[in-house]
Parts: C-alpha cells; structure tokens; sequence
C-alpha cells in the first residue's frame, strides 16, 4: 500500500504528531548522528531547516578500518550511511529533529533499504549518544506506532553511538553542490520539496517565533 507522497504514511506530513516526551534545551548546542538510506538525502533536507547549526556526512555502526565509501557500500561493513546533525536545542529541539527526520527525510518503515538504495548501510537508524536521547527516541516511535501515523510499522533502529566517522569531502554538501544530478533530481530534491510545503515555518529564514514547537 502506498501511502503519503509514496511512502507508508497514512497522513499529511503537516498532521504528524508532535513527540510527548522531549529534551529540555539546557544551553549550548546539542548533537544527534541519524541514518535514512542515502546521506545526501538526510543532508538535503536538513540543511534547509532552521536551528541546525552544521551537518558532516558520514559513517556509524563499524569499525574504523571499513568506514570508506566504497568498502560501506558492499553491505558487510555494519556501518550506516548517517548523518551528524548539529543543531540549537533552544530553536529546534531534538524531539523536532526526529518530527522531521521519520516523517519527510525517509521512510522509517522499509527495512534495510530505501527506495532503490538495499541494504543494511541504508537502514533506518537512530545512534543515541546517551540515555536520555534513548528514551526520548523509543518513546516517539512507540507513540507514533500506536497512532498508526504510518500504514506498517517503524522499524526504525535504535543503536549506541560508539564512534562517528566523517565521510569523504565529496559528499560533504553533495545536493547543494550537484542540484541537478539525476539521483539527487529524482530522489532528494522530493524529500526537501516535501519540507518546505509541509513545514514551511521550519526553513531558514521562516519568522517562524522563538523556541521549539
């Protein structure tokens, strides 16, 4: 069944619930490591989003010997394509980030694959870096399963962050740089289309009032 602008979700983007449970923004700027399939897509999106502070393309899940492209790309690797989203806890919260992240950047309900992208280095996942982002993390996605927001349910996977490797330089900024390469074309140019129809007061520049909604 398709659901949504072709994935699972069963509602309009702008309809999807706010999380219950949320991290108090405590001063400084706070981190989350996020993987949807391909990291340009992720990158794409949230580039665009205000309150993200920085994004670095790279690798979790793995040792340090197999983070490089080529080797992730077999699939045997462990790692993840993810993406480190740097962000203002005091405008964009994390609880926001993972609105944004399961409801415009990815499907959540595909296993191991996105689209054409298969594969457990394209897998739906969420690192933590503490107990805090654990908890807030599963009890999101426990509530959006019991509202059935998507028609399957979230197979989103909820790991501890060990080390973050950053990518290659190449795909640092890969959409921004290739607008019209036709991956980026035909698959995150959809996604950032989505953001800015369906959270237009979340875009940069939007004078969308102080702290997190």
């Amino acid at each position: 069944m398709a659901g949504w602008g072709g994935t699972s979700l069963r509602i309009s983007p702008d309809q999807f619930p706010d999380p219950d449970l949320d991290i108090e923004a405590t001063g400084g700027e706070q981190s989350v490591i996020l993987g949807g399939g391909c990291f340009w897509c992720v990158e794409a999106v949230f580039e665009q989003v205000e309150g993200v502070l920085g994004l670095t393309s790279g690798y979790a899940g793995g040792s340090a010997k197999t983070a490089d492209y080529k080797t992730v790309c077999t699939g045997r690797t462990g790692h993840a394509e993810v993406v480190q989203i740097r962000f203002d806890p005091s405008i964009l919260s994390y609880g926001q980030v993972l609105k944004l992240f399961l409801s415009v950047a990815h499907d959540p309900t595909t296993l191991n694959r996105q689209g054409a992208d298969v594969g457990t280095q394209y897998r739906s996942v969420i690192f933590y870096q503490d107990a805090e982002q654990k908890r807030v993390a599963e009890a999101y996605i426990d509530q959006l399963d019991a509202a059935g927001v998507f028609d399957k349910k979230i197979v989103t996977s909820l790991e501890p962050l060990e080390t973050f490797y950053v990518g290659e330089d190449y795909h640092q900024g890969y959409a921004s740089a290739n607008p019209y390469q036709p991956y980026i074309m035909a698959v995150a140019a959809p996604k950032v289309e989505k953001l800015q129809t369906y959270f237009a007061d979340r875009l940069k520049g939007a004078k969308s009032g102080a702290g997190p909604r």
